[in-house]
């Protein structure tokens, strides 16, 4: 079981409260607000924090510090930009969302090493698939047999400056297109990997435990 910290009360806060906490997750949520905590189910049994989401002293009644990520879904793009740095910056939370409205500030945000969602195509299972390792292949398009997947793939950060033809090998996938600073790319013989890309790749369905697994750890040292 990991812990998790949301900011924002509002219905993609409450669909993420509810989904991790049925995960067996722990949960706990800020919103300043009050009110907004009426979203939530009667039973949910997370905390609830009315306070600013970047504020230290907030995120620490939240137990930040035993955090495996934050998700900053309020309705203000500073406020979750903010309030994901203080959790990455101060806190050391390897994982972390953050919700915009304005898609143009995507390249600032993703050279922060800051994973986002536009508004315009947001879900709380875009954001699910950020923070939990194990909905990171839910696939973004199943081919008619059902036998491939085009799906987003996460990887341990020790493959940053790896060659995209050396993950393809080592974890029998095809990449088909990288996001990097908010805009797609096809990659050439030559493309890399670098910190902030988000890798899409067809798998074979059978195979997405095992790609997980290859992917999640660091490259295997040769000799």
């Amino acid at each position: 079981m990991a812990h998790f910290v949301i900011m924002g009360c509002g219905r993609v806060g409450a669909t993420l409260a509810h989904t991790l906490e049925d995960s067996g997750h722990s949960v706990a949520i800020i919103d300043q607000d009050e009110r907004a905590f009426r979203r939530l189910r009667t039973g949910f049994g997370g905390r609830k924090i009315t306070g600013v989401g970047f504020d230290q002293d907030t995120l620490r009644q939240a137990d930040i510090e035993n955090a495996y990520a934050f998700a900053a879904v309020s309705s203000g793009d500073n406020s979750n930009i903010l309030a994901t740095r203080v959790a990455r910056e101060t806190f050391h939370v390897e994982h972390v969302v953050a919700r915009i409205y304005d898609p143009g500030r995507a390249e600032i945000y993703q050279r922060l090493g800051i994973a986002t969602v536009a508004a315009v195509r947001w879900s709380a299972d875009q954001v699910l698939r950020r923070i939990l390792p194990e909905t990171s292949i839910k696939g973004d398009f199943r081919e008619p047999s059902g036998r491939l997947i085009l799906a987003e793939i996460s990887l341990n950060p020790e493959w940053i400056g790896r060659g995209i033809k050396e993950i393809e090998q080592a974890a029998s996938i095809r990449v088909a297109y990288l996001t990097r600073f908010g805009e797609g790319m096809l990659p050439g013989s030559g493309t890399s990997y670098q910190d902030g890309d988000t890798v899409h790749a067809m798998v074979t369905g059978k195979d997405t435990a095992e790609v997980t697994r290859i992917l999640a750890a660091p490259p295997v040292k040769e000799g």
